[in-house]
């Protein structure tokens, strides 16, 4: 269950106000990242996030373009994955609650190597970063909340590295049903497989307890 902590009441009320949908969006936003906004960061936050549907097997980012916005999948799984001598190697999931985005292309304005797709028919909420970058200019728990987003994606980031260079091919396989249980569940095992750096027959013995 979703616990929000509002810096008022009154933000509380206002919340109630909005569409079920961003409420719902704007509340997993507040959980996950333990961050209170206040009334006015509430409202400014509702206005700038676009909601779209996308099919599954949806290509969101394309390789060679520059990634705009972070996506916030409401429903849904994304993956973002790159090509490695003609294959597709799975590169990160992002399952409901999860923010996604393209950091270097992000931040340095360069045209990706990563690509972003669907794997389910999924619900994502678009949020400009020129956009959010401005808001945390006016308004310091925006500020707060943008840090914890990149802080957290930077922890997650050093913990996949470390996993990969020191942990076995069945640590590793426990790690992700451990930190990613909806994607274990609903991704396919190719894609699964690459994400860990193993052959499908590989973690088919992985997970029957074989290796």
């Amino acid at each position: 269950m979703i616990h929000i902590n509002f810096a008022s009441s009154g933000g509380k009320r206002y919340l109630c106000c909005i569409k079920s949908n961003i409420m719902d969006i704007l509340g997993m936003l507040l959980d996950k990242y333990k961050v209170e906004l206040s009334k006015s960061s509430i409202a400014e936050l509702h206005s700038i996030l676009i909601r779209k549907e996308y099919p599954k097997g949806m290509i969101i980012v394309d390789q060679g373009h520059i990634c705009t916005d972070l996506y916030i999948i409401s429903k849904g799984i994304l993956r973002q994955f790159y090509y490695k001598n003609g294959r597709d190697i799975s590169e990160h999931f992002s399952c409901e609650g999860d923010i996604t985005f393209c950091i270097e292309s992000l931040f340095m304005r360069k045209e990706t190597t990563l690509l972003m797709e669907t794997i389910e028919p999924s619900v994502i909420y678009h949020l400009n970063y020129d956009k959010f970058q401005h808001l945390c200019d006016c308004h310091t728990d925006i500020n707060k909340l943008y840090r914890h987003i990149f802080e957290y994606d930077l922890i997650l980031s050093q913990r996949k590295a470390d996993s990969w260079r020191f942990e076995s091919s069945h640590q590793r396989y426990e790690r992700f049903c451990n930190e990613y249980p909806e994607a274990a569940k609903r991704a396919s095992i190719a894609h699964i497989a690459s994400y860990l750096l193993m052959s499908p027959e590989t973690l088919s013995r992985v997970r029957s307890g074989v290796l």
